[in-house]
């Protein structure tokens, strides 16, 4: 019930405007965003990069509606791409459609993506496409075969374990030797679509898991929880079958299970951590808030000093 009413006030419009005008909201949201400046999110990438942890960075935003903004948020990302190549850190980008104009348009879209992913190839940094709610999933994997097709080797996506149809994608995908992330989901969907009960999500995310390390031998996979039993089914995975290190990392959030984090780095994995940026930073934090109950009582302590 607690994540159903977070991930609705997350796309709530009152709420935003009571949440984002809250000082101690904001300097609670500092635990999972990097700040508001792409200086700022630099000096973390490179704080993290010195720990041995890869990074993926993303500039908050979704959801835009006018065309001519979205032409900023390329700016945003292609600056992004040069202060990446210029600082030689080791990170990645992420980038979501609709911040991109998605619904406004594909073809929108698909325009502002290229012009990325061309930026982004020039100084061989990566690209994954986010996943955002289901009436996005089809024209998501639609934009990456396409941008594929054409010759961005850079490029990647994400499917969402929540969802029914997440098997048969990753099947194709699988045969498809694609760049994939593989996490649960965090927007609120109908159960005609998507696992309700957390059980049967998390059994879903082995089962993905599994299928993809081992009928592929092209697929790249980035495991994407902090949840330790599917950590542990990830590693037993690649125990039995014997995957190979260049085949998959794993990923977690900024701000969310440093010390795993830090653990994982130093047994040896690859360990990418996801660190967001920007001035929107409402939704993402809320969607935070509704992953893991740890996470509001980290917020309810913090606003009280607790």
């Amino acid at each position: 019930m607690l994540r159903q009413l977070l991930l609705y006030l997350s796309s709530a419009g009152w709420s935003r405007k009571i949440v984002t005008h809250w000082g101690g909201a904001r300097r609670v949201a500092r635990r999972f965003v990097a700040g508001e400046t792409l200086d700022e999110a630099i000096d973390t990438a490179r704080s993290l990069n010195q720990k041995g942890l890869l990074v993926t960075l993303n500039y908050l935003g979704e959801n835009v509606v006018r065309a001519e903004e979205t032409a900023d948020v390329v700016a945003a990302y292609q600056t992004l791409v040069q202060q990446i190549h210029s600082h030689q850190l080791r990170a990645s980008v992420s980038v979501k459609p609709s911040q991109l104009g998605l619904d406004i348009g594909e073809e929108l879209c698909l325009t502002n993506l290229r012009q990325i992913l061309a930026a982004a190839q020039q100084h061989q940094v990566p690209v994954t496409i986010d996943m955002e709610g289901s009436n996005h999933t089809e024209a998501t994997l639609r934009l990456y075969r396409t941008l594929r097709d054409e010759g961005f080797d850079n490029a990647g996506t994400v499917i969402q374990a929540y969802l029914y149809r997440s098997e048969d994608d990753m099947r194709q995908l699988a045969a498809e030797g694609a760049h994939i992330r593989l996490c649960k989901g965090a927007y609120l969907e109908p159960p005609e679509i998507a696992f309700p009960a957390k059980a049967d999500v998390d059994a879903n995310y082995v089962r993905l898991a599994r299928l993809y390390l081992t009928e592929s031998t092209r697929a790249y996979l980035c495991l994407a929880t902090h949840d330790e039993q599917m950590i542990q089914a990830a590693q037993a995975i690649i125990r039995e079958h014997q995957i190979a290190p260049e085949r998959y990392e794993y990923q977690m959030l900024l701000g969310v299970r440093t010390d795993r984090q830090a653990e994982l780095a130093a047994a040896g994995y690859k360990m990418r951590v996801y660190v967001p940026y920007g001035e929107a930073w409402y939704p993402y934090f809320m969607r935070r808030l509704a992953e893991r109950p740890a996470n509001v009582l980290f917020f309810l302590r913090a606003l009280f000093g607790g």
